[in-house]
């Protein structure tokens, strides 16, 4: 390398004389138009964003259009979305216009018909409930379609499903006290316990969130818990979860049977990560449960864990079989609603925010694996394995087709 006279090489002195700024450019930032439609769903009372979320959203630059009424079954007002800088639709085919339509349940035939090509949909799946004709319907119109019970986080929990299970769990615990009381025609018994009175027994089936909320639940009260499961880890994982030692046991017949014989309370809380959950209780195992006893299925939605269930509605969540009271509503949730709407927005607008800071819906998937493992359509086409097996449709990898830019 030359020198000069100076003793400084031609690179050292270019290195010496001032040199231009390098300024950061910046990420473009995308406005998002999101529409929110009213739930025709049965009895679906929950609604995606709260007034609090949209007004971050909209601070930030984005806009939403709510239809009319869609907030009114979790006590939110039309004036509250409006305030909260919210535009008010009088028809779903002014909501169903917007570039992403954020919804709880999934679109029903007439929704579908409202869609227009290139949208993006965001709900709940539910594929054991859809048919073929439904994916392609949605497909045949080049929709991206996100399912949020398949969004996870960065540690790889469903963050929607957790919080939906932490609810579900410490409800079905307050809805099977309802039902032991006098108001409802039950024993006269107040779930818990106190001095001198023995206390509740409480059996529950599932030591996942919804288990381990309904757990906590009735130990609050005060009553005697016994959780059951198959797996080793999740009643490890309970157990350290609660601090505190508690009566955990593998399904095994003979000590299962002697549990729900004595039980007040049995809570059905075994999901199946696909398909049916398993029946782990027989007709006969409830018949010989107390009288006057109360069973809360809440994994009913998934065909349910007592071979006696059925599903119910909040209009009439109950029956009673062999003496035994049944509680069979799949939308727990839906019960307590508002308090449901805030745990999905708080999920849902940071990841609109993002959406937005990415530059998009495609800038977003490249830059989250968590929101890209809830895709199951884009852009038309099945990306989620388990969904063509289902629908009998064609699979692509998501990865390879954002790659070659389909």
């Amino acid at each position: 390398m030359e020198k000069s006279k100076t003793g400084f090489s031609s690179v050292a002195k270019s290195a010496l004389m001032p040199q231009e700024s390098m300024l950061e450019v910046k990420r473009q930032k995308h406005r998002l138009y999101i529409g929110i439609p009213k739930e025709t769903s049965f009895q679906e009372n929950r609604i995606a964003l709260v007034p609090e979320g949209v007004s971050l959203l909209v601070n930030n630059g984005h806009e939403i259009v709510i239809e009319a009424g869609a907030g009114a079954s979790s006590n939110f007002s039309d004036n509250d979305y409006s305030e909260a800088g919210a535009r008010i639709a009088y028809s779903p085919e002014e909501v169903y216009k917007a570039d992403i339509v954020l919804k709880i349940a999934p679109p029903s035939q007439e929704d579908l018909k409202l869609f227009h090509d290139k949208q993006t949909l965001i709900s709940i799946l539910q594929i054991t409930m859809q048919n073929q004709e439904y994916i392609r319907q949605l497909s045949s119109k080049k929709i991206t379609a996100l399912a949020f019970d398949y969004i996870q986080d960065k540690t790889g929990i469903f963050p929607i499903i957790k919080a939906m299970g932490e609810i579900v769990g410490g409800t079905a615990i307050l809805i099977a006290s309802e039902y032991l009381s006098n108001v409802h025609h039950g024993k006269g018994e107040m779930l818990g316990g106190m001095t001198g009175v023995p206390p509740t027994e409480v059996v529950i089936l599932g030591a996942g969130t919804v288990g381990e909320y309904a757990t906590r639940a009735a130990m609050g009260l005060g009553a005697s818990v016994k959780v059951f499961d198959n797996s080793l880890y999740k009643l490890r994982r309970l157990r350290t979860n609660l601090g505190t030692s508690i009566y955990t046991s593998t399904i095994v017949p003979k000590v299962f049977l002697k549990a729900l014989k004595n039980a007040d309370v049995a809570i059905g809380a075994i999901l199946a990560t696909e398909g049916r959950s398993p029946c782990v209780v027989t007709e006969e195992m409830v018949s010989e449960m107390k009288a006057g006893s109360v069973i809360v299925d809440v994994s009913i939605d998934q065909g349910g864990c007592f071979e006696t269930s059925r599903i119910t509605n909040h209009t009439q969540p109950v029956f009673t079989k062999h003496g035994v009271i049944h509680y069979g509503v799949p939308n727990i949730a839906s019960r307590v609603s508002r308090t449901a709407s805030y745990a999905l927005s708080n999920i849902f607008t940071p990841i609109l925010l993002s959406f937005g800071e990415e530059g998009g819906m495609e800038g977003m998937l490249w830059a989250d694996k968590g929101v890209r493992h809830g895709v199951y359509l884009y852009k038309g086409t099945v990306t989620n394995k388990f969904v063509s097996d289902i629908c009998k449709l064609p699979y692509r990898d998501l990865d390879l087709l954002m790659a070659a830019r389909v």
